[in-house]
């Protein structure tokens, strides 16, 4: 039997926050059979993750052999999670990619994420929002994380 990465008091604290969810969110898992030290780690984390919310679902790829999906949500990296809004059949994609596997203060932010997605809004004022609206060509925003 393979050891739970969410001890019982940590999967009770994102349960009670997964209260919050409001419409189903779909995690795609990329992952690759070779040269991938976080891919068993991370499809471990986001099934239990899923498994806390009945409006959680995941797909699993992998990133040569579902190349043209992994194009699509343009990842490139292994492991690689993309979040997406599930309305249906159709899919809404917020542009919220993780790539490396989302622990320490990026198992905060993800779960962060995934109640972002469900409510379909940011949470960003009015003024921010005006702001980006205004924006003429695609913005690429990456923020990279280092454990040390």
């Amino acid at each position: 039997m393979t050891t739970k990465l969410l001890n019982d008091d940590v999967a009770g604290q994102v349960r009670d926050v997964f209260q919050g969810l409001q419409e189903p969110v779909e995690v795609f898992f990329f992952g690759a059979k070779e040269n991938c030290v976080y891919c068993d780690d991370t499809r471990q984390l986001v099934e239990e993750i899923v498994e806390l919310s009945d409006l959680l679902g995941m797909q699993i790829f992998d990133l040569e052999e579902n190349a043209e999906t992994a194009r699509q949500y343009n990842v490139d990296k292994v492991p690689g999670l993309v979040l997406l809004g599930r309305d249906g059949e159709q899919l809404l994609d917020y542009g919220i990619r993780y790539a490396g596997i989302p622990s320490g203060h990026e198992f905060s932010s993800l779960i962060n994420d995934l109640v972002l997605v469900s409510g379909r809004d940011s949470g960003l004022d009015q003024e921010t929002r005006q702001i980006l609206a205004g924006l003429n060509e695609p913005v690429l925003l990456q923020v990279y994380v280092t454990p040390t």
